[in-house]
């Protein structure tokens, strides 16, 4: 199996603590596609995601898997231990559920703020092959709503030790990479919200999660 990873990007970062804390970065081969000069784009590289986007692996059998979700669901299946996706058919559905709301109602919120403001994104305010222009208004709207996503996050971590069970799941994993990525633009919790400092500061000491 291959991995195809960007070490200064977060999306890939999610699939390479996945596979850390599965005990397998030293079993799977890690391929470095740098985003800042524009690898991702090159023929070889598109012959493998289209999307032109960070992570993808490459199965034994030549088949590539191109979505964090997807990469964690055909890990999982193959290396069961430690489960990160759930043990039971309800907190698996809790897992795809939270992670679900931290890409859209989280990842997307800080993607729009960076991708919208930042002058080194003129004209690829999406990932994928086609170019998009800058669409500023999008950027106050990022900001208001990772503002009422971090009160939600709050809360539930004031009831939960993790994001979506009483363990650490891959849910945590894209959580930690949320907020990690968020200081990227400014738009961090605030401190008053310190069940997810605690929380945050918690998980960011795992070994796997140091990667």
């Amino acid at each position: 199996m291959k991995f195809y990873d960007c070490a200064t990007a977060p999306s890939p970062r999610r699939a390479r603590i996945f596979i850390a804390e599965k005990g397998l970065a030293d079993k799977i081969e890690t391929v470095e596609i740098d985003l800042r000069k524009g690898e991702q784009m090159s023929e070889s590289f598109r012959a493998i995601n289209p999307r032109v986007a960070v992570p993808a692996i490459v199965t034994e059998g030549g088949e590539a898997i191109c979505e964090n979700i997807a990469i964690a669901q055909y890990i999982e299946a193959h290396h069961p231990t430690p489960n990160l996706m759930g043990e039971t058919p309800l907190e698996a559905a809790r897992v795809s559920e939270w992670n679900w709301r931290l890409e859209f109602e989280g990842l997307s919120a800080i993607a729009e703020i960076l991708r919208n403001s930042s002058p080194h994104m003129k004209g690829r305010a999406m990932t994928g092959p086609r170019n998009i222009e800058q669409l500023p208004e999008l950027v106050e709207r990022g900001r208001i709503r990772i503002e009422y996503f971090w009160e939600d996050m709050n809360a539930r971590l004031t009831e939960s030790a993790y994001i979506a069970s009483d363990r650490f799941t891959f849910a945590d994993i894209t959580a930690l990479v949320l907020v990690d990525f968020s200081k990227w633009v400014k738009a961090s919790p605030p401190e008053t919200m310190s069940a997810i400092w605690d929380w945050h500061a918690k998980v960011s000491a795992r070994p796997g999660c140091q990667v």
